[in-house]
């Protein structure tokens, strides 16, 4: 239990979000050096190593709540994530700037993202998810990113790395630190950090909601949710910086792909999964989005900034309508 009243909590939150976006981005920054050295393409680092790495806030949240038995905390944080990146992060990238895209991602990626979603939605459909579908669920993912580093070594997707610029969002925030075992450092420092802030935000976001007569899934879904999803947030936008556009989408894309597969089924197996029927609900929104970005990229293979405010403004609604 955490000490202390709503203030407290909400400080502890806030803090949790910074660690986790800290720790993330040491993870990040280190695994793509990592990357780099076995020759993978951008896209390919920006749909696996960047994306696991800044999906890591919500395995540390979502496998945490799940031995604490807060079903509802770890499923909304993951529901809620996947809907806040594609919705506001992606609303507002295209609303800074037009988003064009890769046709790969546009075409196989946008596939994966909707068959991950309704795989996700299968699952859920009881409201429980036990060790042997957590298992199914961690093998779809583990599936889709080895067909991604085959095809990556294969043809070294070079048509997509050329529109997605030179350096792009991999380029490390710690390139100007060095010193013997750094990479290890990071990647170590990166997960203790991780770990420990998840820990403490699952805390505070369950004495919140508890204290507040708001239900664990709500603050799951909202809170939670925006506060692991900082890292993607900080990728997407160092990658507008850098104009590196088709990465801002394969970090969200990849991280969604991730966190409706990997990260709920390893929070299941590590401790089966009961939920709340507001997670149906939840579910039905993250399906809805979904269709329409693919349905938009698809159409046009771009974001454009009135679609961007679309998106953006349907995540205010939803945080709106959940909250009141």
């Amino acid at each position: 239990m955490l000490r202390g009243g709503p203030v407290v909590q909400i400080g502890v939150i806030f803090v949790s979000v910074l660690g986790l976006w800290v720790g993330a981005r040491l993870l990040v920054d280190a695994a793509v050096r990592s990357a780099r050295r076995f020759g993978l393409s951008e896209l390919t680092i920006g749909l696996t190593i960047v994306a696991i790495g800044t999906s890591t806030p919500e395995l540390s949240v979502a496998v945490d709540a799940a031995y604490k038995g807060l079903g509802d905390i770890a499923v909304a944080n993951v529901l809620g994530s996947n809907i806040y990146n594609l919705a506001f992060v992606l609303g507002v990238i295209s609303l800074l700037r037009v988003i064009p895209v890769a046709e790969s991602l546009v075409y196989r990626d946008g596939l994966a993202l909707l068959a991950s979603t309704l795989l996700g939605g299968l699952v859920l459909f009881d409201l429980r998810v036990t060790r042997l579908e957590g298992a199914l669920l961690v093998g779809a993912f583990v599936a889709y990113t080895a067909y991604l580093l085959r095809g990556s070594q294969s043809d070294g997707d070079g048509a997509t790395d050329q529109s997605l610029g030179d350096g792009g969002v991999t380029r490390p925030i710690t390139e100007r630190i060095d010193f013997p075992g750094r990479d290890a450092v990071f990647l170590l420092g990166g997960l203790g950090l991780v770990l420990v802030s998840g820990d403490y935000m699952v805390l505070a976001a369950s004495e919140l909601a508890r204290g507040a007569g708001v239900s664990e899934w709500v603050i799951g879904g909202t809170i939670v949710a925006a506060g692991t999803s900082t890292p993607e947030f900080a990728v997407s936008l160092v990658a507008l910086r850098q104009r590196s556009l088709g990465v801002s989408v394969g970090n969200v894309v990849g991280s969604n792909i991730l966190n409706i597969t990997g990260i709920v089924g390893v929070a299941a197996v590590a401790s089966p999964l009961a939920v709340s029927g507001s997670a149906l609900g939840t579910f039905a929104w993250l399906v809805a989005v979904t269709l329409l970005i693919v349905g938009a990229l698809w159409t046009g293979r771009v974001l454009s900034r009135l679609e961007g405010a679309f998106f953006a403004t349907s995540e205010v609604t939803r945080w709106i309508l959940g909250l009141i």
